[in-house]
């Protein structure tokens, strides 16, 4: 095969899978695999740069910089939406909407014409223009002032998702595609990481990182930004597509346009106002920010007849959700104090409305934020409220800023007890090496001492997803450390019907019911258990982690850090943190109290099997992180030399024998350490007393029977909550995400199910109701 044929048949493949990745939602090759044809398509063309295209797949790189803009002319305007802000205005919108077309209007008697709508999200991003001639892109520009924009093709271009060439066949010799620019959730993150990192500008919302990187001169930076395009409509055609907007938008999608995948058709305004409601409760769990959602008269032929008004067509309109953003003024900065120390900044904000809620407080995460924000107390700044998330401050608007600005300053003593506050040291552990620095966090060194972390810790202790404890609330908990009744979670066990039932709040069948709840959280499950001690770092997924692989609380106590770094997602970190907690004499003196006061532990058992059979004597020699000895050194070393115990006692010229010089040199320096030693055979023994080491008997790992598959859980279910219904499947192996794609095994779908029911129908995925479902736990022998 010539070159310029290979080439043309890898532009064609690496097309296909971006239109399967980008487009249809439905990778067709790994990554990796990707990778490799784009390496080889891309060392082909720089051999023969005469055979490279505007068009191929590696032309996103971004090109010179330029001096400034161009600008174009819309040859149709791209015009701003008409608002609508309450249910009303919809109202409204629809009833000009059915005048508009003659069409019958309801009365007394009966409801009116439902006037066919599209419905869409709004994306927050930047609208662009996209001119595609004989199926090539030639012009990328922006809305500008509708009428005028600035030529930005050599930055679309770099948009992974933007077709450099339209798919198929059929398209009008003159195309333009008009859509959103934006930036996803997690793009938006890592890209502020990475500018923290480099010293960079941050950006306050996705919205803002779109539009400065697709304004960039130099499209070099705008190719290394995580951007993504939506199509919403066209604009100049050369000939007709389809009769309606939706049909429109599916036949782009088919040329390898990517469209919304909330994209739906309503008959009506009060389906309209459904479909509002419905993305609105999902918004957060979105991947993206949208602002509100777009409502378009479906048809083609009636958007014509409606026309336009002098500045928005009147057979579309933007139903605005709540602004999420708003500025306001910092009164004051104070401090709070959480159940593990931490002494986090709270700024004290001039009262505003945000997404319909007044907001007064917001957090400042820690000292270095408010460093990097610049904040001063006194200073006016942007802040922001998703759903329930709690308030954060965005940006400080610098010019606003008061000549009696005061800066904002940690105290040096905890503002409950009075305890030293410390900065925390991160401790990095590599290869044998520590390296300690400043951590963002600063802590009160009080412990439970301090009322402000043992009120946190026990409020943490008895929420539902810990021990469930019902009747114990904020106000219930400080009432009860405030009166000296709790110093620690096992004091809860302890406390009698006469030192409660005169507290303010209880009477006596509160009491009452409170103690039977006590009572009733003795026989927690293992892994609730653990969640419920409040261990950093230790999230509801960790714990489950925890006791489904060690199996008891003896083992979970007693394991070593390298020794929990065999468990998955547990790093040396994460390990280090769960040791120490187990380590800390006052922790296990209250673990001790609670067990004797009551708690048997559920669900305790044998090591998880598939644990049991992960270890290996190479493995134990590369988590040493013995310098110069990777994973490919330990195992020529373990090759040679076939217990721990050679290898310690191994000179000079037995580990040449196996390893060059620099490593064998490291070996043998490690294990003249005598600290070393004790660890190597610390974890030995401990790999041994578990029934993990490589010599132990090996029971057969079967593995769990949902082992990497992904289930959903959608509607209302009857005969359990959602959260039991989660942790079942957990417990059998499945991974529960909240939201429908292609890589879904299962839905489990109650009553009210919406959304992600139509995706699963659209994908062809299996769908179970709950009665189904209770059968299927019931196949794995779980009860319900």
């Amino acid at each position: 095969m010539t070159a310029e044929s290979r080439i043309l048949e890898l532009r064609t493949e690496l097309d296909q899978h971006n239109y399967r990745y980008y487009v249809l939602d439905e990778p067709s090759v790994p990554d990796a695999e990707y990778d490799r044809l784009f390496n080889e398509l891309k060392a082909l063309e720089a051999e023969h740069p005469d055979l490279v295209t505007a068009d191929s797949p590696t032309q996103r790189v971004g090109g010179s910089a330029l001096s400034a803009f161009s600008q174009v002319r819309h040859e149709v305007p791209m015009l701003s939406l008409g608002n609508a802000f309450e249910e009303s205005d919809l109202h409204e919108f629809d009833r000009r909407v059915v005048e508009g077309l003659d069409l019958p209007a309801g009365d007394l008697f009966g409801d009116g014409a439902a006037v066919d709508y599209s419905c869409e999200p709004k994306l927050d991003g930047l609208a662009v223009s996209l001119l595609y001639r004989d199926g090539q892109l030639v012009q990328g520009a922006t809305r500008g002032d509708g009428a005028t924009g600035e030529d930005i093709s050599v930055n679309v271009r770099t948009v992974r998702n933007i077709p450099l060439k339209l798919q198929g066949e059929g398209w009008p010799a003159v195309l333009e595609v008009r859509g959103e620019v934006y930036m996803s959730k997690a793009g938006f993150e890592r890209l502020n990481q990475t500018q923290i990192e480099t010293g960079g500008k941050t950006f306050a919302n996705p919205r803002n990182a779109a539009a400065g990187s697709l304004r960039q001169l130099d499209s070099k930076i705008t190719a290394s930004r995580p951007l993504e395009f939506c199509c919403y409509g066209v604009g100049q055609v050369s000939a007709p597509i389809a009769d309606t907007h939706i049909d429109t938008l599916e036949q782009l999608k088919a040329w390898g346009m990517p469209i919304s995948r909330e994209l739906r058709h309503a008959a009506g305004v009060a389906e309209c106002l459904a479909y509002y409601r419905d993305i609105g409760a999902r918004r957060n769990d979105l991947p993206y920010e949208i602002d509100g959602v777009v409502f378009k008269v479906n048809s083609l032929a009636s958007q014509r007849e409606l026309g336009f008004r002098a500045r928005e067509p009147r057979w579309a309109i933007a139903h605005k959700f709540p602004a999420m953003e708003e500025l306001t003024r910092v009164l004051d900065v104070e401090f709070q104090v959480g159940r593990t120390g931490a002494v986090t900044p709270v700024a004290r904000l001039k009262p505003v409305k945000v997404a319909g809620v007044t907001v007064s407080n917001a957090t400042l995460h820690n000292m270095d934020e408010v460093a990097r924000l610049g904040l001063m107390i006194g200073d006016t700044v942007i802040i922001r409220r998703a759903g329930d998330v709690i308030p954060q401050v965005m940006q400080v608007v610098s010019e606003r800023r008061p000549e009696d600005a005061r800066p904002v300053h940690i105290p040096t003593q905890c503002p409950v007890c009075g305890s030293q506050v410390e900065r925390t040291q991160l401790v990095k552990r590599s290869k044998g090496k520590e390296t300690v620095s400043e951590g963002a966090v600063y802590r009160c060194v009080g412990r439970l001492a301090c009322a402000a972390q043992l009120k946190q810790a026990i409020i943490h202790y008895v929420s539902r997803r810990a021990m469930d404890i019902d009747g114990l609330g904020e106000k219930s908990v400080e009432q009860l450390v405030d009166e000296g009744l709790i110093r620690s979670p096992a004091d809860l066990y302890q406390l009698t019907f006469e030192q409660i039932v005169d507290l303010e709040g209880f009477a006596e069948l509160s009491s009452k019911n409170l103690l039977a709840a006590i009572e009733a959280s003795k026989n927690p499950g293992l892994a609730r258990f653990i969640y419920a001690l409040g261990i950093p770092d230790v999230g509801e997924e960790t714990a489950k982690v925890l006791a489904r692989s060690l199996g008891s609380l003896q083992r979970v106590m007693a394991a070593l850090p390298q020794v929990l770094t065999y468990l998955p997602d547990i790093g040396l970190e994460v390990a280090h943190e769960i040791h120490s907690f187990f380590e800390d004499e006052h922790n296990r003196t209250v673990i001790a109290q609670l067990l004797e006061r009551g708690l048997q532990l559920q669900d305790e058992g044998e090591l998880g099997a598939e644990f049991a059979a992960s270890t290996t004597l190479a493995g134990l020699i590369a988590k040493l992180d013995i310098p110069s000895v990777g994973p490919t050194g330990a195992q020529k070393l373990v090759a040679k030399l076939d217990s721990l115990e050679k290898i310690i006692a191994a000179d000079g010229i037995d580990l040449r024998q196996a390893l060059a010089a620099k490593p064998a040199e490291a070996v043998r320096a490690f294990f003249q350490v005598p600290a070393n030693v004790a660890l190597a055979l610390a974890i030995e023994a401990q790999l041994r007393d578990f029934g993990m080491h490589w010599s132990s008997e090996k029971k057969i790992a079967a593995g769990l029977p949902l082992a990497g598959q992904t289930w959903v859980l959608t509607g209302s279910l009857e005969r359990m909550s959602r959260d039991v219904a989660k942790d079942k499947l957990e417990s059998l192996g499945a991974k529960v995400a909240g939201s429908v794609s292609a890589k879904t095994h299962c839905v489990v779908a109650g009553p009210g199910a919406g959304s992600k029911l139509a995706k699963a129908s659209e994908l062809g995925l299996k769908v179970l109701d709950e009665e189904a479902f209770v059968g299927f736990l019931a196949g794995h022998g779980i009860a319900v």
